[in-house]
């Protein structure tokens, strides 16, 4: 093995950051990445944090000669700005559009789904409705709400999410500011107990299956409205008027001091959702 490949390894092997499935991903890419850099004649680099920007626009450039998608870019990016974060280093990876590869852009399309509690009610497994009522009140991702713990995660004025159950091994905290939101956690530990909100007998990804049919059964898609429910509701309570995926003004006709509240209210959702980059957030709430 090349000294390149052994050292991201050995890096992968020390942070254990993320689902099994994003570490085994991550784990592949950037062996991928060492294999390549040594077949484009960069052979010289013996360690992670070695990396130079030039490296990182060589295999874009390498992989968008390949035909692969955007989609598949962008994934690939995510790893290694794993890395640059993981070496310090990171000036590594510049922004997607810097690599010619554009944002998405979902227009006129408000993607937010409400978890009313008629349609949550009508979730009879225990398990499966506290985790949507989790959604809803903390906009959580599906895998987030399911391994959640509330006996390590329930705080006095926030909840943490852990490394292991988020995207990408970020784990962050989200304030607890709502009575429903104490109603939501407090049903979660009745259920839950010590554990998760995964059947002490079902694996994540047994679970995870019987999760989307219940949801899809009782109107509730994918689950993933429920983020975006959450960031639009979130901003709305933030800056006291709505956002532009739910019919509000372009920042680009806001006022001064409404387009200070814009950001400072993107920046704060974004965070709460889990996000690196706030543009993302774009995504939830427009504009």
């Amino acid at each position: 093995m090349r000294k390149l490949n052994w050292n991201l390894k050995t890096l992968c092997d020390r942070n254990r950051d993320g689902a099994y499935a994003t570490q085994a991903a991550r784990r592949n890419v950037l062996q991928l990445a060492a294999n390549q850099l040594h077949e484009l004649n960069y052979r010289g680099i013996a360690h992670g944090n070695n990396l130079k920007p030039k490296h990182v626009h060589a295999l874009v450039q390498h992989w968008s000669e390949q035909g692969l998608s955007n989609a598949t870019l962008k994934n690939r990016l995510s790893h290694l700005r794993w890395l640059a974060e993981k070496t310090n280093n990171r000036s590594l990876v510049k922004a997607n559009e810097d690599y010619g590869i554009e944002r998405r852009h979902y227009v006129g399309q408000n993607r937010s789904i409400e978890f009313t509690d008629a349609k949550i009610n009508q979730i009879t497994h225990e398990h499966i409705r506290c985790a949507a009522l989790l959604q809803r009140e903390f906009g959580l991702r599906r895998e987030e709400a399911l391994k959640f713990r509330p006996s390590m995660a329930h705080h006095t004025s926030h909840i943490k999410i852990h490394p292991s159950w988020a995207k990408g091994g970020r784990g962050r905290e989200v304030p607890i500011l709502f009575q429903s939101q104490e109603n939501a956690l407090q049903q979660a530990h009745e259920v839950a107990r010590n554990g998760s909100l995964i059947p002490p007998d079902k694996s994540y990804r047994q679970f995870v299956k019987t999760f989307e049919k219940t949801m899809l059964s009782v109107g509730l898609g994918k689950s993933h409205g429920a983020r975006h429910h959450y960031a639009q509701r979130r901003y709305e309570q933030l800056t006291g008027f709505r956002c532009v995926a739910n019919g509000g003004v372009k920042p680009s006709r806001m006022s001064g001091t409404d387009r200070q509240k814009d950001v400072q209210a993107r920046q704060l959702v974004s965070r709460e959702l889990g996000h690196e980059r706030k543009q993302i957030v774009s995504v939830y709430l427009g504009g």
